[in-house]
């Protein structure tokens, strides 16, 4: 579902921030991107997602060559990919209920339908209840939370989650891989970033980041593999 085949990219005037990537994940996996800060894990969130083109090498999202796609094929992309970011981005001119109808609306949903849709997403966030509240009256998980039920709502194939729990505390930040983690357990492919060590003891699979390069890429196996 997602390959990179040797990709680099650099910004201006010549700053590495990714170097000869190569790794592919396949649809239903969960993937965490370990590392410290500024060791390329958005960079490569925003290569699969097309917010950037690799300067080198090959970048393949469902089939779609991101160093080649065009603009008229950015929103057949990204209607495939929940993407999820550390700044949860959310409107507080409009309820938590509208801010997660707001893409099907965009998308040419009607209002009703995208209304079901909300809240059923909201409910498998378990915030259905503050439907109706700013997204101000809520605190920084429940608001992670919204964000993530406005990323799935439109039902991606593949969800990106860019430090999703940074700045929350515990209880709140495992809340939120909960969350994603039920997305995963009915096949939607997950890639999370993270430097958060405790969120990787029960991982299948992490591949880590530092200064641009792949470190370490480890899989464990499942319960399931073993029996």
């Amino acid at each position: 579902m997602i390959e990179f085949r040797q990709v680099s990219k650099r910004y201006p005037p010549n700053i590495a921030a990714l170097t000869d990537i190569s790794l592919s994940v396949n649809k239903g996996e969960l993937v965490f991107l370990a590392g410290p800060s500024g060791a390329g894990k958005s960079t490569l969130l925003k290569l699969i997602a097309a917010m950037e083109r690799p300067t080198e090498g090959s970048v393949n999202v469902s089939g779609y060559d991101i160093g080649r796609i065009r603009p008229s094929g950015l929103p057949y992309l990204r209607r495939n990919l929940g993407l999820i970011f550390q700044q949860q981005r959310l409107l507080d001119d409009r309820s938590v209920l509208a801010n997660v109808m707001l893409p099907l609306i965009v998308c040419g949903a009607t209002r009703s339908d995208a209304e079901r849709r909300a809240r059923a997403a909201l409910d498998k966030v378990g915030l259905l209840d503050k439907a109706p509240m700013a997204p101000m009256m809520l605190s920084g998980g429940e608001q992670q939370r919204v964000s993530i039920a406005r990323a799935i709502v439109n039902r991606p194939q593949i969800i990106l989650a860019d430090e999703p729990t940074a700045n929350l505390d515990r209880e709140a930040a495992n809340k939120v891989l909960d969350a994603l983690k039920a997305f995963h357990s009915v096949g939607v492919t997950c890639l999370i970033s993270t430097h958060d060590e405790q969120f990787l003891d029960t991982a299948t699979r992490v591949i880590y980041l530092d200064h641009g390069r792949i470190l370490e890429s480890w899989r464990r196996a499942t319960p399931q593999e073993i029996a």
